[in-house]
């Protein structure tokens, strides 16, 4: 059980308030702290974006641009939030997610475009639509990049569960033929990319992930098992499609419970095989959620990652 897991730490001293709770809070029987939730992660105080713009005329086709308050061109970081590719409950769960981490990247000068798609259980959601959304979200900053002075050459993609998962495949998908219904001519090039505990291998774990996210998410996204549909799983997948030919950042919690840790450096493994440049971090004490706040302990590390991804290289 995730409460019988205690964290770490948590940002500046004491607790963080949350939601009208705390980040760790006690379990009044045993005295031991819990891991963050969906819902934790969701409640995240957040400002309001600068610039709300569409990319598409779906309604789900939109994302929250926020540029820092300070003169000259901005490095920009791309946001993908998760919530199991789907719709309905896990709505809550999705922008709301990455929003106070956008802020704090606004906070030190970096611009983000925090992107929403279309998911499962809405028109247009799954195979291919929320690939084509992603990608057509992160192509757009070449249209939006000139009047609120973005940094083209600066652009690091980041996404966090599901969203680590597409901001992989955002990486990869320049590997894609015309054959494939994913193919756009000319992606946005990105400098780096970082993956808060998304899946790498869409044909790992599948049970084990579907029953976290209580529905067939995996093969209904690709509409079907990978024994039905093989091409797609190795069009989705970031270890098909290596090399990505730039560094890489995957993190990790120590009680990680979507991505097991032996799939990631699996990954790992091929990726630096094929010759890629790739860093696994895992941080001891977290588990889902913590590394994608930025009020939690786990930000230090994901920051400085981030730093480093957009100056090209690996975190040291």
């Amino acid at each position: 059980m995730r409460s019988a897991f205690l964290l770490a730490a948590v940002v500046a001293v004491g607790q963080v308030a949350v939601g009208g709770a705390s980040l760790a809070q006690s379990d009044n029987k045993t005295g031991i702290e819990r891991l963050m939730t969906a819902e934790d992660l969701a409640t995240l105080p957040s400002q309001a974006p600068d610039r709300r713009l569409s990319y598409g005329s779906d309604p789900n086709q939109f994302g929250e641009l926020r540029i820092p308050p300070v003169a000259g061109s901005h490095p920009l970081v791309i946001l993908i939030h998760g919530g199991c590719f789907r719709a309905g409950p896990a709505r809550a769960h999705r922008l709301g997610g990455l929003r106070a981490m956008a802020d704090a990247l606004k906070a030190d000068g970096i611009a983000t475009w925090t992107i929403e798609y279309r998911r499962l259980g809405e028109p247009g959601g799954g195979w291919p639509g929320t690939y084509l959304d992603v990608g057509q979200a992160v192509d757009h900053v070449r249209a939006i990049a000139g009047e609120h002075h973005l940094d083209l050459t600066r652009v690091v993609v980041v996404g966090h569960s599901a969203g680590g998962h597409l901001a992989m495949w955002t990486a990869g998908r320049r590997r894609l033929t015309n054959a494939s219904d994913l193919y756009v001519a000319n992606p946005l090039p990105v400098r780096g990319v970082m993956d808060l505990a998304g899946p790498v291998d869409m044909t790992a774990n599948i049970p084990g992930y579907e029953a976290l996210c209580g529905d067939t998410v995996i093969t209904s996204l690709l509409g079907g098992t990978p024994a039905a549909v093989p091409d797609r799983y190795a069009q989705a997948s970031a270890i098909k499609l290596l090399p990505l030919a730039i560094p890489q950042v995957l993190v990790l919690g120590s009680h990680e419970e979507y991505v097991p840790l032996p799939f990631l450096d699996a990954y790992v493994q091929a990726a630096r095989q094929a010759g890629d440049q790739v860093r696994r971090i895992l941080i001891p004490g977290a588990g889902h959620f913590e590394i994608a706040s930025p009020l939690s302990f786990t930000w230090p590390q994901v920051r400085a990652a981030i730093g480093s991804l957009l100056d090209g290289k690996l975190p040291s």
